[in-house]
């Protein structure tokens, strides 16, 4: 059974993590708190005394996480607060948001093509960029769709995996 420092370890982790992928730290923190946590959901007050954050962090980072459709606002019957809890598809609704910038990238790519003239290394490695986004922009909401139909034929709702 994992320990209260263990869990702690765990929530500083998420943090890290997702504030590499564009979060912020305290946003991070949230999603591995939510993740850990044996309840539903939890409201601010709660993320802010469980987290050591301020107030005003906390209402940044919620806002940040539901305005990204990562987590769902929702008062509880007879609630006096409002709470937060994870997005049902918390995990590919981030991959999606994250799959916009392969376009932003390939754009980049034919921008320096524009600039690079007739320097063959140089067209090569942006040629290279280019393509290589806009694959990824092509296949990843395949793989996405996949990842969905796989869920949704496994008894738990959790996806098939397969391994050979």
């Amino acid at each position: 059974m994992l320990g209260v420092a263990d869990v702690e370890e765990f929530v500083e982790s998420a943090g890290l993590y997702f504030e590499r992928l564009g979060l912020s730290r305290t946003a991070g923190r949230v999603i591995g708190s939510l993740l850990v946590d044996p309840g539903e959901s939890a409201d601010a007050p709660g993320l802010c005394e469980s987290l050591n954050v301020a107030k005003s962090s906390m209402s940044v980072a919620l806002g940040q996480l539901e305005r990204g459709g990562l987590v769902e606002r929702f008062r509880p019957p007879k609630g006096r607060r409002d709470h937060y809890r994870l997005a049902d598809d918390v995990f590919g609704r981030a991959f999606r948001a994250k799959m916009a910038e392969f376009t932003t990238f390939a754009q980049l790519a034919e921008r320096g093509l524009a600039v690079v003239g007739d320097n063959p290394r140089g067209r090569a490695r942006l040629e290279l960029m280019r393509d290589m986004y806009a694959f990824m922009g092509r296949e990843f909401p395949k793989l996405l769709d996949q990842w969905e139909q796989d869920k949704q034929r496994s008894p738990t709702g959790q996806a098939v995996t397969c391994h050979g």
